[in-house]
């Protein structure tokens, strides 16, 4: 007996027809495969895990490497690292931590900037790939794409952290040294995070309170932190620190203003808004330069 949702004869043109909508709609279901991508169209791109694709960024937002103040160390380091990573040199995943605020994404954009700007002539240029937290499971196909291209990448993500029920970690562990392939040589992984260890103190704190063997149970993914072998703590800045950010904007943009004034507004603006950061700064920045009719 025919099936009723298929036709008796399975010559028809009916079966035909039937069969080649069943296949359209496995082929919409399965995953998509990485689409090939055009490096040359832009220095960075962003991530697309839909598509499974690269989007050029032509104009990236980022601001230069002279107006990041009160992180000389953690930016040389960096730099260093990065420098060393864009000449074929042994280099180190790096995860940037710490206060909100402070230049940690700014960092890496101007670091990959500065790079390409100071590269020899006739090499090729460093490229920035940012992917995003929730799209970390795809990471091993964004790898795949960039294995076996010549250029050399900074794969980033920006504001990085995993909740209690969240098992992506598990595809960036075995991307960045755990897995059978590992990461590309061309590829290094930035991050960046209020967290040290990339998952909340309370949760580390309630795992191990309710474990038989509490060592081993927040083992597997404080040891996410430990494949990242350069980190970079970011603080909260102080006041002069602080102010030296304003006046670096202030002289880099050119605002005739009257320095004390400056000061004290600035000093007031940090006040209301209870921190003092390079994102203080340049907030404070951006109303001084409408009060005074400037563009930026």
């Amino acid at each position: 007996m025919a099936s009723p949702t298929m036709p008796a004869d399975l010559n028809s043109p009916e079966t035909a027809a039937l069969l080649t909508r069943i296949a359209d709609a496995l082929e919409r279901l399965a995953p998509a495969g990485a689409a090939h991508a055009d490096f040359t169209a832009a220095d960075a791109f962003v991530w697309l895990a839909a598509g499974r694709r690269l989007s050029p960024v032509p104009k990236v937002n980022r601001v230069e490497m002279s107006l990041l103040r009160g992180i000389d160390r953690v930016r040389d380091l960096l730099a260093e690292n990065t420098q060393r990573f864009a000449k074929g040199l042994p280099a180190n995943n790096a995860l940037l931590w710490g206060a909100r605020g402070m230049g940690k994404s700014s960092l890496v954009k101007a670091v990959h900037a500065e790079i390409n700007h100071t590269k020899p002539a006739g090499s090729r240029p460093l490229k920035l790939i940012e992917i995003h937290r929730e799209d970390i499971e795809t990471l091993p196909d964004l790898m795949g794409l960039l294995r076996a291209d010549p250029h050399r990448f900074v794969v980033f993500c920006d504001d990085l952290s995993f909740d209690a029920d969240d098992t992506s970690y598990k595809s960036l562990k075995a991307v960045l040294e755990g897995g059978i392939e590992g990461r590309p040589d061309n590829v290094i992984f930035y991050a960046t995070s209020n967290r040290r260890h990339l998952l909340p103190r309370d949760m580390m704190e309630n795992e191990r309170s309710t474990a038989i063997n509490p060592g081993e149970a927040v083992e597997e993914k404080v040891s996410l932190s430990d494949r990242f072998g350069l980190w970079l703590g970011f603080h909260k800045c102080s006041q002069d620190e602080y102010l030296d950010m304003v006046f670096a904007y202030v002289d880099h943009l050119g605002l005739q203003a009257d320095r004390d004034a400056v000061r004290a507004e600035a000093l007031e603006w940090a006040t209301t808004r209870g921190a003092r950061s390079g994102r203080t700064a340049w907030q404070f920045i951006q109303d001084l330069a409408g009060r005074l009719g400037k563009a930026i």
